[in-house]
């Protein structure tokens, strides 16, 4: 069996119903989602207590700094002894430190298809711009903000007349697809991050790794 901690944060979107969990690997990876929260009272923590346990909330302000924090969450999370450490919806900068103690064992999904668009308001920035395709990418987590080892990438169209919810849920739709697929490659160890690169299946990935065409 295989140890997942999820951290979130903000509605936790891609937690929802177990979407990070193919629904034929619930048993087989088990137990499943220990997690974090960076707030007291969390929207992504209601009626989703059946399979997730226990429930950790966390008040970043009560600590004297990131260092401070994540030095905390660093125990908590190796209670568990976890096989990989996936962000959903997790807006905390990790430290250094963080990062280099989950180094190839860290993942994240994020809403552009890198390298365009890191950090926030991807969505608005696509529609200012005036791009007609957008998308997702799930990534190995580094020290560089959203520039970790692309491992898959899945394209959505904007059409005219789009506002932000419209890209917003044809964005999610995908991350809820290919999110669990990357979760069950590295669990299944047919992925790996090595010399600063994705590898599946022994195989390099390139730079935007897999496109998956909507």
């Amino acid at each position: 069996m295989k140890n997942i901690v999820v951290l979130i944060s903000g509605n936790g979107s891609n937690l929802a119903g177990d979407k990070l969990m193919p629904a034929n690997r619930r048993k087989s990876m088990a137990p499943f989602g220990q997690y974090s929260a960076t707030r007291p009272t969390h929207s992504a923590l209601n009626g989703r207590g059946k399979r997730i346990f226990p429930r950790m909330r966390w008040k970043p302000a009560s600590f004297p700094g990131v260092k401070a924090f994540d030095r905390e969450l660093v125990q908590e999370i190796d209670a568990y002894a976890p096989d990989v450490v996936v962000l959903a919806g997790y807006m905390r900068i990790l430290s250094p430190a963080f990062v280099s103690h989950y180094a190839g064992r860290l993942l994240n999904i994020h809403p552009s298809l890198l390298p365009k668009y890191p950090g926030l308001h991807t969505h608005r920035q696509v529609l200012e711009n005036g791009d007609e395709e957008h998308g997702t990418s799930v990534h190995f987590v580094t020290d560089e903000l959203d520039g970790g080892p692309v491992i898959l990438q899945a394209k959505v169209p904007v059409f005219e007349g789009d506002n932000e919810d419209d890209v917003t849920e044809r964005v999610q739709t995908q991350e809820h697809a290919i999110y669990p697929l990357v979760v069950s490659w590295f669990v299944d160890g047919r992925l790996v991050m090595r010399d600063g690169a994705a590898w599946l299946d022994g195989v390099k990935l390139p730079p935007q790794g897999y496109a998956a065409e909507e």
